[in-house]
């Protein structure tokens, strides 16, 4: 698997090659955004770790040029602690979003998890009432509404979450599931996570309270024909 990454620091870019060639992938690096978008267009790598602060042409902006013609798994990092940044490259497109400082056991977990969409064994259309997920394109689609592409992670969690038909999973087991590793998340992301895809599935027709927070259970997805038992939605 070919690995592109693109950041202007040149001791970091040179770690993460290293922690990325150790661990098997073949990797490009970028230091800007042109040299980014030339090299996609050459080598076709198969995931974009992309930095926000980049000279010229921001990483937003690349990400966006990406996105015109090419539907890669992108992980945005960034040393940005405002939310807002992390909401605009999400809605932007981007995966998965990681801010600096990492460890590279947490980056090596979430770039196997962000490699796996697309795999084998996945259902290519998913269904919970007027909800189509469709996997192979990353898209959700209301009946009556509209469609929204689904980040990896997004797409991970409804996948278990529908699978269960209703039925509560434990946080701890989402968490290992859609990030691949316990230490590359938490709750607070497992909390951020949620929200963004509550928000994207109401922004298209549907609603947020399809995704539910059991008391002790964890969480659940029902569309209203039938609900799980719990407290209201958090």
């Amino acid at each position: 698997m070919r690995i592109l990454i693109v950041d202007d620091d040149v001791e970091l870019a040179g770690l993460l090659r290293f922690a990325l060639a150790n661990a098997g992938y073949e990797v490009l690096v970028a230091f800007d955004g042109d040299q980014a978008l030339a090299l996609v267009e050459r080598s076709a790598p198969d995931l974009v770790l992309l930095d926000v602060n980049l000279p010229g042409r921001d990483g937003f902006e690349v990400l966006e040029a990406l996105r015109r013609s090419r539907d890669l798994p992108v992980m945005m990092l960034t040393v940005r602690a405002d939310e807002e940044d992390e909401v605009r490259g999400l809605d932007l497109g981007a995966d998965d979003y990681l801010r600096k400082p990492f460890s590279p056991r947490a980056l090596l977990a979430r770039v196997r998890a962000l490699l796996r969409r697309g795999g084998e064994g996945e259902e290519p259309v998913l269904a919970a009432g007027p909800l189509r997920i469709d996997a192979e394109r990353s898209e959700a689609r209301v009946a009556g509404g509209g469609a929204a592409r689904l980040s990896t992670l997004e797409l991970r969690l409804l996948r278990l979450l529908l699978g269960h038909q209703g039925r509560p999973v434990d946080v701890q087991r989402i968490i290992g599931f859609v990030w691949s590793d316990r230490d590359a998340a938490d709750r607070d992301a497992l909390k951020q996570l949620v929200h963004r895809l509550r928000h994207k599935l109401a922004r298209i027709g549907g609603s947020g309270d399809w995704i539910e927070y059991v008391h002790n259970a964890g969480y659940a997805f029902a569309t209203g024909e039938a609900a799980p038992p719990g407290t209201p939605s958090r």
